[in-house]
C-alpha cells in the first residue's frame, strides 16, 4: 500500500485550520515515514486540534496563533504555512529554509511578492521569511509555474474574497486533480 502524498494533505489540512471546519486525510497515519507529516505539528502549535491514528483530522480554532517555528525538514509545506499566516494572531516566521530558493522557483521570493501583491507585510532574508497579520486584498497570484505556489494561495482564497490563481494548471505536477477535490469541500455544509 501507498500511503497519501503528506505534502499534498498540506493544503486541505491548511483548509480546515482557515475555515474553522475539519478535514480527514484516510490512510495517511501518524506513524508516517514521510516527513511532511509534521506540518500538522505547526498547525498544532498554531491553534489547530489535531487527532492523530490510522488517518489524521485536523480541526481549525476560531483563530489561529501565530508561530516561529524552523521548517528546514518540511521545507515542501512553506508555501502551505505562509499563505495562511495573514489570518494568524501575531507574525509569523518561518526560518532555516533558503534551500528553497533552488526549487521549481525562488520559493521565498516568490512567497514573498505574492504576499505583497494582496496587501501582507512581510520580510525575507536568505533563509527565512516573517508575515505579519492582515485580511489579504483582492488580487491575481502569480504561480511561477511551481504547483505549490498555486495550492498554497487557492486556501488563501477560500477566506480572502477576490483571490485569483493565474496559472491554475500547473497543479497537474502533483495533484491534477486538485480543483476537482478542493471545489466540492467548499461546498460542504458540514466537516469533511
Amino acid at each position: 500500500d501507498i500511503e497519501p502524498d503528506a505534502s499534498a494533505a498540506s493544503y486541505f489540512f491548511s483548509l480546515a485550520a482557515v475555515t474553522g471546519g475539519s478535514v480527514t486525510v484516510a490512510n495517511l497515519p501518524a506513524s508516517s515515514s514521510q516527513g511532511d507529516i509534521a506540518y500538522v505539528d505547526v498547525l498544532e502549535q498554531m491553534g489547530c486540534r489535531v487527532q492523530r491514528g490510522a488517518e489524521i483530522t485536523v480541526t481549525g480554532p476560531e483563530r489561529l496563533r501565530g508561530v516561529d517555528v524552523d521548517m528546514n525538514a518540511i521545507s515542501d509545506t512553506v508555501m502551505s504555512i505562509a499563505a495562511i499566516a495573514p489570518f494568524a494572531d501575531s507574525q509569523v516566521t518561518i526560518r532555516n529554509v533558503g534551500h528553497i530558493r533552488l526549487k521549481e522557483t525562488d520559493r521565498i521570493s516568490a512567497v514573498s511578492a505574492e504576499l505583497r501583491r494582496m496587501g501582507i507585510q512581510v520580510h525575507e532574508s536568505d533563509d527565512s521569511l516573517v508575515i505579519q497579520p492582515g485580511m489579504p486584498q483582492p488580487a491575481t497570484i502569480h504561480t511561477y509555474d511551481d504547483h505549490r505556489m498555486a495550492m498554497s494561495f487557492a486556501i488563501t482564497g477560500v477566506r480572502a474574497p477576490g483571490i485569483q490563481i493565474a496559472d491554475p494548471g500547473c497543479v497537474s505536477k502533483t495533484v491534477p486533480r486538485f480543483w476537482e477535490i478542493l471545489l466540492p469541500l467548499l461546498e460542504s455544509p458540514a466537516p469533511v
